[in-house]
Formats: structure tokens, sequence, C-alpha cells
């Protein structure tokens, strides 16, 4: 049977299910919109950041942690528009914008050797990272400083904050221990400087319990490592802790037999930071008296803050060097003078002082001063040549008159002391040697050894005339020996040449002595150290 392929046609319809090969692209597109969403539902707010320095930090790579997790990454790093600090965007997860608070805190964490110890070190490998410090406050917060250095205590760590108010800067800095006696209570969390004031303030924290360590009487002093003091006292060292031998620190307490007083419990309370503990000490003296010493002798060596004694015991300081040098329309006082101020602390001398009793202790301070009360200087130390001030009874003194004044301060009476003292007695006998007739008693000495030579040649004529030989034998030997002794102090004679050198010789001694008297008048202690050795001044360019 032969079939007729031309009349053969093809059955055409419509398919009702969908091609399989659809299923690719639709799983790709619900994947893609899944990741979407995931993407969108896990990205929380983009925060700004502001820092000086970059170094560390890289787009897409270094990531925001808190707690070790992650929280965020960053995303771009430009310069600001005055090139001032870098500006870091970053992008934080969904569940970190409740950490973004007005008190957050973020720091780069890396390797760091200071003075809180070693830290970072898990970043050498890893790469540096960002810390976030989450805030408690109620206020969202996007933009924000990273600090420096990581900070002291977060803001709910429990303790008190203080403020220490100094006249200098760079005398504490952040990270330096609060030590009490020996233990770490505490570190400083900020410095400032307060231009209106003309103080630097260092805000600290105190961890709690220490706190309660605190009161209204406590008192506060720079640590040093070793504290090394050269005065006119001696010799002086003191060590502190390990950690204060590298870095410093502050210390604090109260005086011994003072009242603790109440704990201080509200924040940022204000107290001034002394220098050291003897200067706490000196602090505490609030009765005293005031008075100007007046030397006519070099004050060199005595400086503010030496001690003022009576026969070994303190009895004030010396607050300035000089006060103030007389102007030249004053003529009651001699410009050669030069004035010293003094404090007379009187809880040194008495207990339980009424405020009453001060002008009464004055008044006798002035009878006292007419009964041959006077101050001196006196050497304290021969290594460094501080002076300190020394009072004692004189009684070969002239009559003090009660009415002398400089600058509104009454006069303490003063004497010449130490090396001034050794100096005049040097001045007076170099001034009776002058006076000595040393020209004359030569020349006189000269003119009897002139006529011993002549009485000499006289005997020898004696001697050969005809009628001498004719003397007895017990004369002629007196004759001759008489001439001997004579002829012994001729100019030829050995006694004659020793005593012009041993002349010569002290004459030249007292030329040479007078460089040293001047020296010893300029410098008293440079017969131990020499004069200063000064360079040669060297002229500035001119522009």
């Amino acid at each position: 049977m032969i079939r007729d392929e031309k009349n053969i046609q093809a059955e055409v319809y419509n398919q009702q299910q969908i091609s399989v090969i659809w299923i690719i692209p639709i799983l790709a597109f619900v994947i893609g919109g899944w990741m979407l969403y995931q993407q969108i539902s896990a990205t929380g707010p983009e925060i700004t950041l502001k820092v000086s320095t970059a170094e560390g930090i890289e787009v897409g790579k270094t990531e925001i942690k808190s707690l070790n997790v992650k929280v965020g990454v960053i995303t771009d790093i430009k310069l600001s528009q005055d090139y001032d600090y870098i500006i870091i965007k970053a992008r934080m997860n969904n569940d970190a914008e409740r950490m973004l608070k007005d008190d957050s805190q973020f720091w780069i964490v890396k390797p760091r050797i200071g003075k809180g110890g070693v830290s970072g070190l898990e970043t050498l490998l890893s790469g540096s990272y960002i810390e976030l410090q989450p805030g408690k406050s109620n206020v969202l917060k996007l933009d924000f400083d990273i600090l420096d250095v990581p900070p002291v205590a977060p803001p709910d760590t429990k303790g008190l904050r203080i403020l220490l108010t100094h006249e200098e800067a760079g005398k504490l800095g952040v990270g330096d221990p609060i030590i009490y006696k020996g233990f770490t209570v505490g570190r400083v969390e900020k410095t400032n400087f307060d231009i209106g004031k003309q103080k630097t303030t260092y805000q600290l924290f105190i961890f709690e319990p220490y706190d309660n360590l605190v009161r209204n009487s406590t008192y506060f002093w720079l640590l040093s490592g070793v504290n090394v003091r050269l005065n006119a006292e001696g010799f002086d060292v003191e060590l502190g802790s390990i950690e204060s031998l590298i870095s410093g620190g502050v210390t604090f307490g109260v005086q011994r037999n003072s009242d603790d007083g109440r704990r201080v419990t509200e924040d940022m309370r204000s107290f001034p930071l002394f220098d050291s503990q003897r200067e706490v000490r000196e602090s505490m003296h609030d009765d005293y008296i005031e008075f100007v010493m007046l030397f006519d002798e070099s004050v060199r060596g005595l400086k503010a803050k030496a001690p003022v004694e009576y026969r070994g015991l303190r009895i004030g300081t010396v607050m300035k060097v000089p006060l103030q040098m007389p102007s030249n329309n004053d003529t009651s006082l001699t410009a050669k003078q030069i004035p010293v101020l003094i404090r007379v602390e009187l809880d040194r001398l008495y207990e339980n002082l009424e405020p009453s009793s001060v002008r009464e202790i004055k008044n006798k301070l002035h009878n006292d001063f007419a009964s041959g009360l006077r101050g001196t200087l006196k050497t304290g130390n021969l290594l460094t040549g501080a002076l300190y001030i020394d009072t004692d009874y004189y009684a070969d003194e002239p009559q003090y008159k009660g009415s002398n004044k400089f600058e509104g301060y009454d006069v303490y009476p003063t004497k010449k002391g130490g090396f001034s003292a050794i100096q005049m007695q040097i001045t007076d006998f170099l001034k009776k040697l002058n006076k000595l007739p040393l020209d004359d008693t030569i020349s006189s000495l000269n003119t009897t050894l002139k006529t011993s030579e002549r009485v000499a040649e006289t005997i020898d004529e004696l001697l050969a005339h005809k009628d001498t030989k004719e003397l007895p034998a017990d004369i002629r030997k007196s004759l001759i020996q008489i001439q001997q002794i004579l002829g012994g102090y001729g100019p030829d004679s050995k006694i004659y040449q020793e005593l012009e050198i041993a002349l010569g010789q002290f004459e030249q001694v007292m030329m040479e002595f007078k460089p040293v008297l001047r020296q010893i008048n300029e410098k008293p202690n440079s017969l131990l150290f020499g004069e200063d050795k000064t360079n040669d001044p060297v002229p500035v360019k001119g522009k």
C-alpha cells in the first residue's frame, strides 16, 4: 500500500503545563530576594567616626566589635575638608542600634605597651579593629570621636570621679595610677587646661569601694618613682611602687592628728594637687607672722622653701628670694641689702594656738630682737651650697630699733654668718698684715747688716794693729769670735740669703691671696666646687 506523503499534515495543539527549564531562574530569583531581605533586615544604621589617623584601618576588612562580637564593618575612609582629621563611615548591624547612645565610646584596639601594661597582642595576626563600648543613655547618637587610648572606666563602673587642679601642665597623664598605701585604686581619665583660670585640671576615677577613702580633708600629691632631694636639710631619697617607677602617679591621704572629715559622695569635686607630701605638710601652717630679713652679703644658695630654724628646730619657711629690691628714692635702706621674705609659723612652736595670741607673740618677738635675737645665713649642704636661715641670741649685737619697716613688713634683724664671718676674719687679718711696716723693717734690717759689716771691718783693722797684738790672748780670742759672728750676717752669708728669700716668698703669698679672698666673697662654696664654667656667648644671627 502506497501512502501519499504529500497529503500528510502535522497536528498542532496548545500545551497546558510550564516547562521544567523555568524552574532554575525562578529558584535563583527567590534565593536572591531572600538574600536581599536578609541583608536589609540585618543592616543597621550608618555611623560616622572621626579619628586623627587611619593607621591599621581598611575598608571592608576592619570590623567594629563589642565584647569580641562583630557589630559592624568599615565602609568608607576619607579626609576631612581641611585635612585636620579622618572621616570613617561604618555600617552597623541591625541589633547594634541600641548600643549607639550619647555616652557610647569607640577606640582602636591594636598592640599597646603603656602605663597599664601590654594589651592588644591578638591583633598582631588578625589586624586592628574598633572596639565599641555601649552607652547607658537614652539619647541616640550616630557621630562619634574615636578615643586615642582605651577609657579608664566604662560609664556604668561604680566609683567616684574627682578633679585635681595645679598651676602647671604635664604633671599627670591619662592612665597614670592613683595609689593609696602602695595599692592602685584608680586611674587618671582626662587632662585639660582652663584658659580662664590659668590652671590645669586632671580628672581622676577612683574605683568602688576605694572611693570611701576620699574625705573632705583629703590631700592629693604627686608620687614619683624615685624622689631625690639635695637641700639645706641634707640628702633624701624616696622610692615608690614598680608602676610609679615607670610612669609616676598620684597618691592621697589625710594629715596625721587631723580629723578625717566627711566622705565625699558628689562627683567632680575639686581638690588641689601638691607636688609632694612635704608641700602638703607646709600648707597646713595657717597661723604665721611674716618678716623681711635684710642681708648685706651674698644670698646665693638660699632658695624659696628653705627652712628657718632656731638652734636646729624649724620655726618657719623662706617664702621669696629676693622680695623686692629697694628703689632709688628709698633713703631709709641701702640698696646693697637684699630683702628676703620669711614666715615664722606659729603652730610649729605652739599647740592649740588662739587667734588672739598672734599679736601678743609678735610683740614678744620684737622684745626678743632687743635682747639680741638675730637671723644669720648658714650652709646646710656643702655639696650643693644650699643655705638656710638660723636664728639665735647674740649678746654683743647693737641695740635694735623696732620701728624698721620694709614694704609694709616688719624687719627681722640679721647679722653676718657662715662664710661671711670667715671672710671678715680673713679680711681683718690681711688688713693687719698690710698695716705692718714690712718695707721699713727690711730697710732697717739692711742698715743693721751693713753696720755689722762695717763693725767687722773695724775689728779686722784692730786685730791687725800692732797694739792689739800685744793684748792678752783672751781679749784677742773674744774679738775674733765677734768677727766670726758678725761675718755670718753679711750679704754673702747663708743666713742673710735665706732671710731675703723668706721675705720675698712672704710678699708673693700675700699677693696671691688677694684673688682667693675675692673668690670667697663672690661665691663662698667655690673652695669646694671651683668656679662655674660658662660658655662663651654666641651671637644671634640677624635676619
